[in-house]
This record gives C-alpha cells, sequence and structure tokens, in this order.
C-alpha cells in the first residue's frame, strides 16, 4: 500500500512533468505543424488524472465526478445512449481537446479568466476580512439595526450583504459573519433554525449584490461580451428586492416570536477609530468602481484595489502591531485563490468534452423539442437544469458549469443574453440554499447548534424570493435597468413585486400582524403569486383581496391589544 507521503511526492512528481509536456508541446505548435502523438495523449491523460484527484481533495466528490464524467464520457462515448451517443476519443484526441488546446479544456478560456480576473478578487476579499474590514462592517451593520425588532437578524442581512459582495465563498461569508451574528441572534431570543437559516439566506444573497457578486459578474462580464458596471447595474434592483423580502421575514419572525426592541450589549457609539477603519472597505471598493468607469480592465481595477487594501491596512493598529497578520490574509488570499482554480480546471474538462461532442447542442435541440412555444416552460425547465447542476457546487464553479452544460439551450430561451446568464446565476446560488445539497444551511447549522436539514428548509423558505425574482425579470426586463427600460411597466411591477413578496413570506411564516389561518395562508399566496400575472384583471382582483387580508389581519391585531 502506497503511503499518503509517497502518493503526494508522485503526484507533485507528475504534476510537474505533465506541465512541462504541455508547454513543450505549445511551443511546438507555435513554431510549426504538429500533431498530437499517442505519447503526448497519454501525459494528458496523467495530468487530467492529478487534477481530478487534487479537486477531490479539495472540494469532495461533486466536482471529482465532473471531472471524471468528462474524461469516460470522451473515451467511452460511443456506449452511451440515444443523443449523448458519439464516436468516442481515444488518447491523443483526449490530449488534444482537453490538454493542450488553448481555447477548450485544462488551459482554455475559461481557466484563463479565472487567473486573470477572479483570483485577484479573491485575494481582495480575504484581505478586507484579514485586515479588520469585515469587523467594522459588522459594527456599523449593527449600529444601524440596533432599533429594530430584528436586531441582529436584520445586522447579519446587512453584513451579509456587504461582505459576501466581496467574498467569492457562500460558506466564507457565513463563518466570516455567522460566528458573530448567530450567537447574537439567539439571544435576541430567534430559535436556532431560524438563526443558522437566516444567515445562510443572508450569505448566499451577497453573491448577487453589486457591485462585485462574488467575482460572477467579472466572469459574467468576459463570457457574455457585456460591460462589467453595466451587468452590475442590472444586478441591484432584483438585488434590493432579495434583501427587502429577507428584511421583511425576520420582521414578521420577530413579531410572531413577540421579540421585543432591546439595546444589543455591544458599544452602540460610532467612534473615530471605526470611521478611520471604514477607509478599509470604502475606499478600495470606490477604487474598483471609479477605475472600471475610467476604462481599467477589470484585472487592473482588481489589481489597484489589493494594492490600496495593503497600504490602507496600516491604519489598522493590530496590523501595525502585528504585520504577519497582512502577510497570513496574503497566504490566505492565495489558498482560497488556487482551490477555486482547481474547481474551475476540472470544470474546464467537462466545457471540452462538450464542445468537442456537440452534445450541448443536442441538448438544447431536446429542450426546445420539449418546451414548444411557452415561455414558462422554457425558464421553468432552465430553472430546474441550473438547480440539479449548482448542488453541492461553490458559486463561481456552479455557474459556469451551468452556463457549460446549458450554453446552446439557453441562446434559445427567448430572452436576451443577460437574462438568460442571470436567470440561471441566480439559481446556481439558490442551489446553495436548496435541499437536500444545501451548502450554505450546512455551513450554518453547527455553528447556529440547529438539524442541518431543518436548517436547510428554513433557509429555503426564508430563500423564496431568490426562485421568484428570475421569472419576474425574464418577463419584466425593465427590473434590470439596462434592458428594454420603460417608467411606466417599471412603476407597474415593482410594487407588484413588493407585495408579492410580502404576501407570500407572510403565507409561509403563518404571521403577519396575528397569526394566520390556513384559509388566510392559501389566500395570501394566492394573491403573492397572482399579482405578477400580465393580467390586468387578475392584477386588480389580488389588489382588492391582498387589501382586505391585510385590514382584517391589522383589525385583529388591534383587537387583541
Amino acid at each position: 500500500m502506497i503511503s499518503r507521503i509517497t502518493l503526494d511526492f508522485l503526484i507533485i512528481v507528475f504534476g510537474i512533468l505533465t506541465v512541462l509536456k504541455f508547454y513543450d508541446v505549445q511551443y511546438i505548435l507555435e513554431n510549426e505543424l504538429y500533431d498530437v502523438t499517442y505519447f503526448d495523449g497519454l501525459y494528458s491523460i496523467v495530468g487530467l488524472g492529478i487534477f481530478i484527484e487534487v479537486c477531490r481533495r479539495s472540494w469532495g466528490y461533486a466536482l471529482f465526478f465532473v471531472g471524471v464524467f468528462a474524461v469516460i464520457y470522451l473515451y467511452f462515448g460511443s456506449h452511451f445512449p440515444s443523443f449523448l451517443q458519439h464516436s468516442g476519443f481515444n488518447e491523443r484526441l483526449i490530449g488534444e481537446n482537453l490538454w493542450y488546446n488553448m481555447n477548450k479544456g485544462v488551459f482554455g478560456t475559461i481557466t484563463n479568466i479565472a487567473v486573470n480576473t477572479v483570483f485577484i478578487f479573491i485575494l481582495f476579499g480575504v484581505l478586507l476580512e484579514g485586515t479588520g474590514a469585515g469587523h467594522t462592517l459588522l459594527k456599523f451593520a449593527f449600529i444601524l439595526t440596533r432599533r429594530t425588532r430584528g436586531g441582529p437578524a436584520q445586522a447579519a442581512i446587512l453584513a451579509s450583504s456587504m461582505f459576501g459582495t466581496m467574498s467569492g465563498s457562500v460558506v466564507a461569508n457565513i463563518v466570516g459573519t455567522g460566528t458573530f451574528t448567530i450567537p447574537m441572534i439567539k439571544k435576541r431570543g430567534f430559535t436556532s433554525t431560524f438563526a443558522g437559516g437566516i444567515e445562510a439566506t443572508a450569505s448566499s444573497g451577497g453573491q448577487i449584490m453589486p457591485p462585485i457578486m462574488g467575482a460572477a459578474a467579472l466572469v459574467m462580464a468576459d463570457l457574455t461580451g457585456i460591460n462589467y458596471l453595466s451587468i452590475a447595474l442590472a444586478a441591484l434592483i432584483p438585488a434590493l428586492l432579495y434583501y427587502f423580502s429577507l428584511f421583511s421575514s425576520v420582521t414578521m419572525e420577530a413579531r410572531k416570536q413577540n421579540i421585543e426592541i432591546k439595546e444589543l450589549d455591544i458599544d452602540s457609539r460610532i467612534t473615530v477609530r471605526d470611521w478611520i477603519n471604514s477607509i478599509l472597505f470604502v475606499v478600495p471598493i470606490f477604487l474598483v468602481i471609479f477605475s472600471l468607469l475610467f476604462g481599467s480592465s477589470t484585472s487592473r481595477a482588481g489589481f489597484y484595489a489589493v494594492i490600496s487594501i495593503l497600504v490602507l491596512s496600516f491604519i489598522n493598529p493590530e496590523i501595525r502591531k502585528n504585520p504577519v497578520k497582512l502577510l497570513n490574509s496574503v497566504i490566505k488570499g492565495g489558498t482560497q485563490g488556487a482551490k477555486l482554480l482547481i474547481a474551475i480546471v476540472v470544470i474546464s474538462m467537462l466545457v471540452g468534452a462538450i464542445d468537442s461532442t456537440g452534445i450541448g447542442i443536442k441538448l438544447a435541440s431536446f429542450m426546445n423539442e420539449l418546451r414548444g412555444d411557452s415561455l414558462f416552460l422554457s425558464l421553468t425547465l432552465a430553472m430546474i437544469g441550473a438547480l440539479v447542476l449548482g448542488m453541492g457546487m461553490p458559486t463561481l464553479p456552479a455557474y459556469l458549469i451551468i452556463i457549460v452544460v446549458m450554453g446552446p439551450a439557453l441562446q434559445n430561451l427567448g430572452v436576451s443574453v443577460l437574462i438568460a446568464h442571470l436567470f440561471v446565476f441566480y439559481y446556481g446560488v439558490a442551489s446553495s440554499l436548496t435541499p437536500p445539497v444545501a451548502l450554505a444551511a450546512y455551513a450554518a447549522a453547527p455553528i447556529a447548534g440547529s438539524n442541518p436539514i431543518i436548517t436547510s428548509l428554513m433557509a429555503f423558505r426564508l430563500g423564496i424570493a431568490k426562485f421568484i425574482i428570475p421569472f419576474a425579470f425574464a418577463y419584466y426586463p425593465c427590473l434590470l435597468i439596462i434592458e428594454n427600460f420603460s417608467w411606466l411597466e417599471f412603476i407597474s411591477i415593482v410594487p407588484r413585486l413588493l407585495i408579492s413578496i410580502w404576501f407570500i413570506n407572510s403565507a409561509l411564516a403563518k404571521f403577519d400582524f396575528t397569526k394566520l389561518s390556513w384559509v388566510e395562508v392559501i389566500l395570501r399566496l394566492s394573491v403573492g403569486f397572482g399579482i405578477l400575472f400580465m393580467d390586468v384583471r387578475i392584477q386588480i382582483i389580488c389588489l382588492i383581496l391582498g387589501s382586505f387580508l391585510l385590514a382584517w389581519d391589522f383589525l385583529r391585531h388591534k383587537r387583541s391589544i
């Protein structure tokens, strides 16, 4: 039996050899005509196997099976059924498509995007946390929400939205903010399950919050050819609607559990030191935005942000006393960036496999036959596909794998490229809240001391708006501001969405001002979904019924006082 140390040594040695072989073949290809040989193909198979094994160690079996499937599908394609079948690739062709190809595969376009753009923003997010910016964000969030019923729960939402947009990982966001917010939420009187659920939903929401959106907006800009700032602007209104949903859910839960406003056990004053420390996150983020406005590339903007936070970090007395903390943050950022790159490399294998076999086009044709002319059915199929493909995946790899598998099908959804990408991206993020594989809930549950499955169901309930909003902007592109904007349509849909979110959340909580009966729950769900229909008559009926339900509940509450 080979020992772990021996195996690690062999992986390092053969990993170096396979990469050197890649450079050797690339050099020849750049200077003369060359056909990849069987021997070159064997090198590539070893290299692919090493990346897949390293991915298993870093990310577990979900992505491991993605890489294994890509290689097996290419090699044994002739044995697959129906439209999945192809002629099959030998070692030489696998190497040619997955290893030595600079457009697809391990060293292809997606990996280049990750190296040139994503890596620097992962480092940026870790530095913000390590230099004390995260703690300052939390304090500001707690102070801003101290006079609300939800208190720490509202603070968790606010802090997670600000910190989460800069963090490339939902789990890292939960660990970064949840270790502080979850105990405070429980101390206020909320249940452990609710504390874990609200932290999971708030942290996952950080991935859809501009300006950085956990680096996904940067990748989306490269893949779609749409300006990064346009994508960030388009994502703003949907993100604000999502956080309105979370704030309303906390308000209802606080009423339900009869939690009153009380002072927090933290210093409620914003000190001069807090204002100075706020520079740590305000300046770098504005630097990113202004750099992009003045024409800098996203990677250059990220570089400026990293340099600025390295310099500004010394305004924090803790960094001045112990500069090693800064070095540790750089190392941690490099480690997290490398770990994410491993995941993206494995997804790039699937990109190469799908592109080489044409399976994406076949899948698009199959979906077109299945959906017919129905936009709703088309979007529903895309939603289900995105949720399934995104399960167990970190946000960015989830988005990439959805785009890779469903790319050609998305072009035929009947919506614009931006809407299609944002639509599946939302469900890629939502997959972290969707049972049975709800990564965000499973990360929050141990901190909250709650049951992971029940916490995932709570997170799913609290994050229900993430499943509604994408359909809304698919039917009403004006919500994205830059897509077919019309003030009349915008003014029509936003209030209806707010009403819809409120009624659906109150129905799922079975509480608004008072406890709701099952009849009221069903009626509120009907109003919540019905008011989004495009038929004006249905909208009017729902408004009248909704007004009656609100008035009835409010009067019942007044009588009980």
